[in-house]
C-alpha cells in the first residue's frame, strides 16, 4: 500500500471513529426528533417505490422504520440488505415484522428467511457526507459494489443526521454518488 493510500485509510478510519461519536453523543430524545424529521422529509419528498431497502439502525444511525411502515401500508415491498460474501455485492431479502431476524458477522439484524428481491429505492445510512453526494461507509465498500452492479440501478437515498455533513469525503474512483441526501434539516438533490 503507497502511502498516500495509508494516510487516506488512517484518515477515513478517524473520521469514521468521529462521526459516529457524533452520533452516540446524540440525547435519546434529541435522536428521535432528529430521526422524525427525517422521515418526515422523506415523505415529502419521495414517492412510495415499488421495492424499498432500508438498513436496521445500528450504532446511533437515525431511525427509518417509520416512512418503511407508511410505505408499506401503500403496497410498497420492503428488504433488508443481506451479506453473501466478503467483497461481493448484498443481495437484498423481503422483510416484514414477522420475518425472523439474526445477527450477521457485523451485529446487524438479517432476514433468515424470505423472498429475495431488487428493490429500486434503497435507503443507505450516512457514517458521514458531503454536498456532492458521496457517502462515508463503514469501510466495508458493500453499497459501492451493490449500486455498480444493480441493473437498473435504484435510487439511492442516504438518510443521516445533518451533524454528519463534511466538507468532503475524499471519494475514491469506487465511491458511488447518491441521488438523495435526506437528514433532519431536509432532503437535497447532492451538487454535482
Amino acid at each position: 500500500m503507497s502511502k498516500t493510500n495509508e494516510n487516506s485509510t488512517a484518515w477515513k478510519r478517524a473520521l469514521r471513529r468521529d462521526m459516529a461519536a457524533r452520533r452516540a453523543a446524540l440525547a435519546a430524545a434529541e435522536h428521535a426528533a432528529a430521526s422524525a424529521h427525517i422521515v418526515g422529509h422523506l415523505l415529502a419528498a419521495l414517492a412510495a417505490p415499488q421495492v424499498v431497502a432500508f438498513c436496521w439502525p445500528i450504532k446511533h444511525e437515525p431511525d427509518v422504520r417509520a416512512i418503511v411502515a407508511h410505505w408499506r401500508q401503500a403496497g410498497s415491498r420492503v428488504a433488508l440488505p443481506v451479506v453473501v460474501g466478503t467483497a461481493q455485492p448484498l443481495a437484498f431479502r423481503e422483510w416484514s415484522d414477522a420475518t425472523p431476524l439474526q445477527a450477521d458477522r457485523y451485529g446487524i439484524p438479517t432476514p433468515t428467511a424470505g423472498d429475495w428481491l431488487i428493490p429500486d429505492l434503497i435507503l443507505l445510512p450516512l457514517n458521514g457526507f458531503d454536498a456532492a453526494g458521496y457517502r462515508l461507509g463503514y469501510g466495508g465498500g458493500y453499497f459501492d459494489r451493490t449500486l455498480a452492479t444493480l441493473t437498473p440501478r435504484p435510487l439511492a437515498v442516504g438518510v443521516g443526521f445533518e451533524i454528519n455533513r463534511l466538507p468532503s469525503i475524499r471519494p475514491e474512483v469506487h465511491d458511488q454518488r447518491l441521488d438523495w441526501i435526506v437528514t433532519d434539516a431536509g432532503a437535497f438533490r447532492p451538487v454535482m
